[in-house]
């Protein structure tokens, strides 16, 4: 579905990415492990479509991206870091997606309930989404995304500083498309979410795409030694 070849980005005289390549198959459940300023983010936004200023060539399902943006984009869906409310309530925030896509309101009504409880949040469906807490926030930013019906799910750091709660419901969710046999994309510190969650798993460190391979492989035998001592802890 997903092929990177050779991709390279720079921020003036910084760059930021070298060389990665990268295959992500229909299905598969990728987590992006590495260090703080390892890229990470940077190669979501690529693959995702939101950023194509840079070199090298990036086909999904055939089709180039860099000529193409706004034809990938509507198959694939991101939730930041630090994810945006809009303005107005948790059900408009949530419904937002399929509300452009048109879809007529007896099914957004229905699909955005059917998501909100999924996540635990049905409760806040009229409330204001900007006065959530932070925990609150980013189940709603996941249900945004999981609302629509897309190829490809992307995720970056989606439960970094949450509490264990909030991190079980996210990652129920995560479980919950992976039965869909959707795919996944995510970044994340926790090396244990990692290998709860993932079946393939790459390895970054300054900018390159160090080791890529299933999961259980890269916990208990990396090839690279750059990637035994992050999984491991050592340095």
């Amino acid at each position: 579905m997903i092929l990177l070849n050779l991709i390279s980005k720079t921020f003036g005289d910084r760059q930021i990415l070298r060389n990665i390549n990268l295959k992500v198959n229909n299905g598969e459940v990728l987590a992006i492990l590495g260090y703080s300023g390892a890229g990470k983010t940077t190669l979501l936004k690529i693959i995702s479509a939101l950023d194509t200023n840079f070199t090298g060539e990036y086909l999904f399902n055939g089709i180039n991206v860099k000529k193409n943006p706004e034809k990938v984009r509507k198959h694939i869906t991101m939730v930041f870091q630090n994810p945006t409310m809009f303005r107005g309530t948790v059900f408009e925030n949530v419904a937002y997606g399929l509300k452009v896509r048109g879809y007529d309101k007896e099914y957004i009504r229905d699909r955005v309930s059917e998501i909100l409880e999924l996540l635990g949040i049905l409760e806040f469906m009229d409330k204001n989404a900007k006065k959530l807490s932070g925990g609150e926030k980013q189940r709603v930013a996941v249900a945004r995304a999981l609302v629509v019906d897309v190829d490809v799910y992307i995720f970056d750091e989606p439960t970094s500083n949450l509490d264990i709660e909030n991190i079980k419901i996210i990652e129920g969710a995560l479980e919950n498309i992976k039965k869909m046999d959707k795919t996944v994309i995510i970044t994340t510190h926790n090396l244990f979410q990692a290998r709860r969650l993932a079946s393939t798993v790459a390895y970054m460190e300054k900018g390159e795409i160090v080791e890529v391979g299933k999961t259980e492989e890269i916990f208990k035998k990396p090839k690279d030694e750059r990637t035994y001592k992050f999984v491991n802890g050592t340095f």
